[in-house]
């Protein structure tokens, strides 16, 4: 079985009877040792001490007095972040519970902490998985995309990768005239999908979402892998290339962009903003649905905004569903 996805930790979990990752002293330990989280050079006494002591036993319980004795009033926000994570995540037992709680309760976290949730399930949603347009395009369930058009047709890459390179760019003129940005990344096609294996966690291959039915069918199979993982309720979900007859009883924004689409759409109103994915959801067993949306498609609207840039926000797909248990809950 083939590897992907190595710098989520996955592997640094434990499975439980339901097939959801327990967390682990080991995944909270490796979270301990981001740069993001160790001191730095400048930093006091009482944050090393506190983060030495978590190094040892990262379950230990962390105080409000534990994070305000620290010198640096950023690092307290950063450390309550970090223990609100750990905390919720502790108290559900396992990854998947947790990050249903935390969008649940709608607890304030850095973007990079949810993005972290999002990808250790779906490598476990995705566990197997020999598809690498599947893989490639659920990458933009966890990783911002940078939109360009190239042959009249939409390529998406990697955000950071594409800003990190266009930095480099800003270095000299030399490095301008011979570095092409966004459009030197490899586009992923049938002859060189095989190399995706060996470059998954450097998001380097770039996607042709608009130009490939590959690509968006790969990421209505990620989507409907989440969904199903996370509520336990089976779904279809399909791409379509035309709006014609859709009826918005139900939609969902899967962006800020598509919700505001959606939005637009339901009043009548011109949309703003470019609409580049939209998908019929189906359920398999129409009784989890409630009664007024029953037998009717749910429709996910994915959007790109004037910066090209696509953040996608898997919470919306999972908090927006017309489930009667999500409707119980709330």
């Amino acid at each position: 079985m083939r590897e992907f996805w190595v710098a989520s930790g996955h592997q640094l979990t434990r499975l439980d009877a339901q097939g959801r990752m327990i967390v682990t002293d080991e995944l909270l330990l490796a979270w301990l040792a981001r740069p993001e989280v160790l001191p730095p050079e400048e930093a006091c006494e009482a944050e090393r001490a506190l983060h030495a002591r978590l190094m040892r036993a990262p379950r230990d319980r962390v105080s409000e007095a534990d994070i305000t004795a620290m010198a640096d009033p950023d690092a307290h926000e950063n450390w309550r972040f970090l223990i609100a994570l750990r905390d919720r995540l502790l108290e559900a037992g396992t990854i998947e519970e947790g990050y249903l709680a935390i969008i649940r309760e709608g607890l304030r976290l850095p973007v990079v902490f949810y993005d972290q949730l999002v990808q250790l399930i779906l490598r476990n949603a995705l566990e197997g998985c020999e598809d690498v347009w599947t893989l490639r395009a659920a990458e933009m369930l966890f990783r911002a995309q940078r939109g360009h058009v190239s042959d009249g047709a939409l390529i998406l890459a990697d955000d950071e990768l594409v800003a990190e390179m266009e930095a480099e760019k800003q270095l000299s003129p030399l490095n301008a005239m011979f570095a092409g940005g966004a459009d030197d990344l490899d586009v992923l096609v049938e002859e060189n999908a095989w190399t995706y294996w060996s470059r998954s966690d450097a998001h380097t291959m770039a996607l042709p979402f608009g130009a490939s039915s590959q690509a968006r069918e790969g990421l209505a199979r990620a989507l409907c892998a989440f969904v199903t993982h996370l509520m336990g309720t089976r779904v279809r979900i399909t791409p379509l290339t035309s709006v014609e007859d859709v009826d918005l009883r139900w939609y969902v924004g899967l962006d800020q962009i598509g919700v505001k689409i959606g939005d637009a759409l339901w009043r009548g109103e011109e949309p703003a903003g470019a609409l580049i994915g939209l998908f019929r959801l189906e359920f398999d067993d129409a009784q989890v649905v409630i009664e007024d949306v029953r037998g009717a498609p749910v429709w996910l609207i994915l959007g790109m905004g004037d910066d090209k840039t696509i953040r996608m926000k898997p919470q919306n797909l999972i908090m927006g569903l017309p489930l009667v248990a999500l409707a119980t809950t709330h």
